[in-house]
């Protein structure tokens, strides 16, 4: 058990002392920029969806006749 306490003494020290926590200003921006990878991100898997559904559609058209 002591072991276990110390780890999460050690654990602790180090979240407040050797942490370099970003600052507001470092949040936002990597957080709008999080976002905004995000919104491509999804936008591409999208049109790729859409454009396999299209594909697809013609594929089985054609071989349903």
């Amino acid at each position: 058990m002591n072991k276990i306490g110390s780890y999460i003494q050690e654990a602790y020290d180090e979240l407040l002392h050797k942490v370099n926590w970003p600052s507001w200003d470092e949040l936002q921006q990597t957080t709008a920029i999080v976002l905004a990878a995000l919104a491509i991100v999804t936008g591409v898997v999208s049109l790729m969806d859409g454009g396999s559904k299209l594909i697809l559609t013609i594929i089985y058209g054609i071989l349903a006749k």
